[in-house]
């Protein structure tokens, strides 16, 4: 990215956004525009609001399901890049709340687009899509590749297969430079509690320090994923948008390391200072149905870009469980959950 340009991040007090925005204050110049709502927490911003940087994040206060507010925001702006994260993002609550789901994620993304084609047309986009568009994909198409058929298995998926597409869209009937992303499973801290390898972390050290007793409760441990660290995938996602970025690309990004659900619980336990943790299968955790091998070809988007994860999966879950260790030792407030 040049000196000074402008990169427009929603989703940005995220997981995702808020690495990105890390990442960007330390490896560019780049004013960073961070889309957010405005009861939106910024505790996954401490650490770049507190930086010397700070001063190179301006907050936008918008909803992205509403077009006029997004409308009035981006005129005010012509960005360079866009990284579009924003999501309702957790595929178990989207079986309760499909329509709230679809209309984020769908309708919010066709806003995005929209606004950013009348406003900000010369951009290069990141449409962030999702690997659970592939959904439950037969063992003779695994591993997974970019043109492997989509079989979404919840209204989530459904909705991230809307979003993979509409950023083809407007690359090939406006021009716009969308880059689309397929990531598989990717975690570390700020991970958010509702996700399987998080609320196991959370729940063992909320149990080390004596919050809930010692079991642990989970949901299907049979599913496989690929594992990928935040920070190596904010890495993918800067290499993306700055690196010979191909009008309407579609890319499957991820890790090396493939393990059950519960295997990575395995893994947490062994790193726990607290003996005797207990198993047990919450029925409330199980989706309807499950897309239960994750296991991608990420060769098309390596070959690209040089990219490849450094960070190995034992020090991003490590790093996970110290994340909430230190949250609940600063008297984060959190749900047994």
């Amino acid at each position: 990215m040049s000196n000074k340009s402008k990169t427009l991040i929603t989703g940005a007090t995220g997981m995702v956004g808020s690495h990105l925005i890390d990442y960007l204050l330390k490896h560019t110049e780049n004013e960073i525009f961070a889309l957010i709502r405005w009861r939106s927490p910024l505790d996954n911003l401490r650490e770049a609001l507190g930086s010397n940087e700070s001063k190179r994040i301006s907050f936008l206060y918008a909803d992205i399901r509403d077009a006029h507010a997004l409308d009035s925001q981006f005129s005010k702006h012509q960005f360079d890049y866009v990284h579009h994260l924003a999501a309702q993002s957790f595929p178990k609550v989207s079986f309760d709340s499909p329509g709230e789901t679809l209309d984020t994620n769908v309708t919010g993304t066709a806003n995005v687009l929209q606004s950013l084609r009348k406003y900000s047309p010369e951009a290069v986009i990141h449409v962030c899509s999702s690997s659970e568009v592939f959904g439950r994909v037969p063992k003779n198409f695994v591993p997974i590749k970019e043109e492997t058929p989509f079989h979404p298995a919840s209204p989530y998926a459904i909705s991230k297969a809307g979003t993979d597409l509409l950023g083809r869209y407007y690359a090939e009937a406006y021009g716009m430079n969308t880059q689309i992303t397929r990531m598989f499973t990717h975690t570390g801290p700020r991970r958010g509690d509702v996700f399987a390898e998080s609320t196991f972390a959370k729940q063992i050290a909320m149990a080390e320090i004596g919050l809930k007793d010692r079991t642990i409760l989970v949901g299907n441990l049979d599913s496989m994923r690929t594992i990928a660290d935040v920070r190596d995938a904010v890495r993918a996602y800067y290499l993306l948008l700055t690196h010979n970025p191909i009008k309407g690309a579609t890319y499957n990004i991820g890790g090396d390391q493939s393990l059950t659900v519960g295997e990575i619980l395995e893994f947490l336990i062994s790193k726990s200072t607290c003996v005797g943790l207990r198993v047990e299968v919450d029925p409330n955790r199980m989706r309807p149905i499950d897309a239960d091998l994750q296991i991608p070809d990420t060769s098309k988007f390596r070959s690209h870009t040089g990219w490849k994860p450094m960070i190995k999966f034992e020090q991003t879950l490590l790093d996970l469980l110290n994340y909430w260790r230190y949250e609940l030792r600063h008297g984060r407030v959190v749900m047994n959950r």
